[in-house]
C-alpha cells in the first residue's frame, strides 16, 4: 500500500530511473544494474503508489565522434535510434544525458575543458543530437555533473593524479557553463522537444559547531560548491567571495557575452544529492575531529580545503554508507531548502538525482538485501523533501542513479577522502536514530500528514526542528 502523505506531496513529480550506460555503446546493459532498475521501482510503486515511468541514459559523446568533429560513427548513431525506440515501446519516456565525465579523445588530447574551443564543439554536437532524436527524448540533461570534469578534475586533482592545477584550472568552470548556454540555445535552435537543463551536484552541510567561525566556514563550503556554478547560471554573475574577488573573472578566461549565454533559462535544474558533510573552520579542526577517527584520509582532503577557509569532519555517532557517507535523510531535504532560501523564484522546477545512497552492502543479517531498511531510508528522506515541496519548493521530478555507475571514481574517492570510514576495521553500525521515524515530518504517525510549525533551520545541526 502506498503512502498517502508522500503521494499527495508529490502529486506531479516526474519519477524515473537514470545511468551512466551509454546508448551508444553495444547493448546489453549488466544484468545487475537492470536488478537495480526493478528494485527502484517497486520501492516507489510502494512508497508512493506511481511507477517510474522516464529512463534517462548517456548518449555517449566519445562513442559517437570518437575522432573529431566531423567523425560521426554511424553504427553508434543507429544504437542510439534504436535504443530510444525500444524505450518508447517500452512504455517509458526517453531522457538523454549529452555528456558524462569522459570527452572524446581529440578533445581531452587538446586540453579538454581547460579550453574554450570545447563548449563550441558540444554545442555543435548537441545540435545534432538534437535534430537527430528531438522529436523522442522528452528531457535533455547537457551534463551529469557541473563540478566532477572540472573543479573536481582541473582545480582539486581529485580524480586523475597530476591534474590539479589549483586556481589555474577555473577556466574549466567558466567553459562547461559556457557550453552548457551554448547546447541549451543549439537544442532549441534545431526544433529539440522535451525540457532542457543541466545538472549540478548539490552540496549541503551543517556547521561542526555553533561557533561563528564554523558557521562562515560552512558558508564558504557552499559558495565553492554549490554558488560557483549556480550564481552564472542563475544570476548571470560569476561567484564572488567574502573578499569581493571573483576568482573565475580573475582568471582571465571571460569574454564579452558569455554570462548572457551562460544564464540561458533552463527549463529545470538537476540536483544530485550524495551526502551533507559537517564543516568547521580550519582553527578549529584539531577540537572538532577526534583523534581516534580516520585522520590520515581527513588531513588528505582537508589539505584541499583549509586554503579556501574550511575542513569537513566526521558526524558524531552517525551511521555511514560504504562509502563513508553519513545517513542523515533529512540532509536532502535542508540543502534543498538552503538553495531556495539563496536564490527564491530564480530557480527553476528542480529535479532531484538521487544516488541511492551508495551503498552496496545493505544487507540484513541473512545477508540478503534488506529490503525494509533501504525503503525506510528511502520514504524518511522522501518525507523530508515533501515538507520542503509543501512549502512552494518546485521539485519536477525525482530519479535513482543506479549505485554501480562510477564505481572505480567512487572507490577511488573513499580510498583517498571517505569522511568517517576508520582505518580500523570499524564497530557494529549504530542504529537508525528512532528520531528519523518519530520526530519532524513523521510525528506519531505511520503515514506522516502536515505538521503544524514545522520549518527547517538552515545551515543548522542535522535533526534540528523549530
Amino acid at each position: 500500500m502506498s503512502d498517502g502523505f508522500l503521494h499527495e506531496s508529490f502529486h506531479g513529480v516526474d519519477w524515473g530511473v537514470a545511468t551512466a550506460d551509454a546508448i551508444a555503446a553495444p547493448p546489453p546493459p549488466p544484468p545487475e544494474r537492470a536488478g537495480h532498475f526493478r528494485q527502484w521501482t517497486d520501492d516507489i510503486r510502494q512508497l508512493v503508489g506511481v511507477t517510474p515511468d522516464t529512463h534517462r541514459t548517456v548518449a555517449g559523446w566519445p562513442l559517437l565522434q570518437p575522432d573529431g568533429p566531423d567523425s560521426w560513427d554511424r553504427t553508434a548513431l543507429d544504437r542510439c535510434d534504436r535504443e530510444l525506440d525500444s524505450l518508447l515501446e517500452l512504455g517509458l519516456r526517453p531522457c538523454l544525458t549529452l555528456f558524462d565525465r569522459s570527452l572524446p579523445p581529440w578533445l581531452e588530447g587538446r586540453g579538454g575543458w581547460l579550453e574554450r574551443d570545447t563548449a563550441e564543439h558540444f554545442a555543435a554536437y548537441a545540435a545534432e543530437l538534437g535534430r537527430r532524436y528531438g522529436d523522442r527524448v522528452t528531457r535533455w540533461i547537457t551534463s551529469t555533473d557541473l563540478a566532477g570534469p572540472t573543479l573536481a578534475d582541473h582545480v582539486a586533482g581529485m580524480y586523475t593524479p597530476g591534474r590539479g592545477i589549483g586556481r589555474a584550472g577555473l577556466p574549466a568552470v567558466h567553459h562547461i557553463l559556457l557550453a552548457n548556454g551554448l547546447a541549451t540555445r543549439a537544442l532549441r535552435a534545431a526544433g529539440a522537444g522535451g525540457r532542457i537543463g543541466t545538472t549540478v551536484t548539490l552540496v549541503g552541510g551543517y556547521a561542526a559547531t555553533e561557533d561563528p567561525f564554523d558557521r562562515l566556514a560552512l558558508d564558504r563550503l557552499l559558495s565553492w560548491t554549490n554558488r560557483l556554478f549556480l550564481d552564472p547560471l542563475l544570476l548571470g554573475e560569476h561567484m564572488v567571495t567574502e573578499d569581493d574577488v571573483s576568482p573565475i573573472e580573475d582568471t582571465g578566461c571571460v569574454r564579452p557575452g558569455d554570462l548572457d549565454v551562460i544564464a540561458t533559462p533552463q527549463d529545470l535544474l538537476g540536483l544530485s544529492w550524495h551526502t551533507p558533510f559537517r564543516v568547521t573552520a580550519p582553527e578549529n579542526l584539531a577540537r572538532a575531529l577526534p583523534a581516534d577517527k580516520c585522520q590520515s584520509r581527513l588531513n588528505e582532503v582537508n589539505r584541499l580545503l583549509v586554503g579556501l577557509g574550511f575542513a569537513i569532519v566526521p558526524f558524531d555517532e552517525v551511521e555511514t554508507t560504504a562509502y563513508g557517507w553519513p545517513i542523515l535523510p533529512e540532509g536532502l531535504a535542508d540543502a534543498v531548502a538552503d538553495l531556495h532560501d539563496l536564490y527564491g523564484d530564480l530557480l527553476p522546477p528542480l529535479s532531484v538525482v538521487d544516488n541511492g545512497m551508495g551503498d552496496l552492502d545493505l544487507v540484513d543479517e541473512t545477508g540478503h538485501s534488506d529490503d525494509d531498511r533501504r525503503r525506510s531510508l528511502l520514504r524518511a528522506r522522501l518525507s523530508w523533501l515533501g515538507r520542503v515541496i509543501e512549502r512552494g519548493v518546485d521539485v519536477c521530478g525525482y530519479e535513482y542513479w543506479s549505485v554501480l555507475d562510477n564505481l572505480e571514481a567512487k572507490f577511488r574517492y573513499t580510498r583517498l577522502y571517505a569522511m568517517a570510514v576508520p582505518d580500523h576495521e570499524p564497530p557494529p553500525r549504530p542504529p537508525m536514530p528512532s528520531d528519523w521515524l518519530q520526530a519532524g515530518a513523521f510525528a506519531g504517525t505511520a503515514a506522516p500528514g502536515p505538521a503544524a510549525g514545522l520549518t527547517l533551520v538552515p545551515n543548522g545541526p542535522p535533526g534540528q526542528r523549530v
